[in-house]
């Protein structure tokens, strides 16, 4: 049986992606928890966002490595979440801001056979910055 992914992404979202990709090189995600920009997934140039003992690596989407706070997590780990966009012009350093456009995560709940079989998580010190299925 496949691992259940905690991170997943829309084609729509892919498409945004490998634009900015085209744009600004390799790409990595962080799940943001501040207080300006609310729960956003912000999309950076891969190693811009330094990250560390304090974040969780969830996954790769569409080639990207996706984090997020270890604090946040302890809440989210119950849920499977989705990248998606939107159209409107979100408040934050996100690169696809300029776009006209924002990433936005929805969440569900895992059933309990996907949380019986989940992909492990990792902390940002602990993982390298280039995943193995990128």
């Amino acid at each position: 049986m496949e691992k259940a992914k905690r991170v997943l992404v829309t084609e729509p979202a892919c498409a945004v992606i490998d634009q900015l990709r085209a744009e600004n090189g390799p790409l990595m995600f962080h799940q943001s928890g501040g207080c300006c920009d609310g729960s956003a997934p912000m999309c950076y140039p891969a190693g811009e966002f330094r990250v560390g003992g304090s974040d969780v690596w969830l996954g790769n989407i569409h080639g990207c490595d996706f984090f997020m706070n270890a604090d946040q997590f302890a809440y989210w780990q119950h849920t499977q979440l989705t990248i998606d966009v939107t159209k409107g012009r979100g408040a934050s350093f996100s690169l696809e801001i300029p776009l006209g456009i924002r990433f936005l995560t929805r969440s569900k709940l895992f059933t309990d056979e996907e949380r019986a079989n989940l992909e492990p998580v990792f902390t940002g010190e602990d993982y390298p910055r280039v995943s193995p299925t990128a």
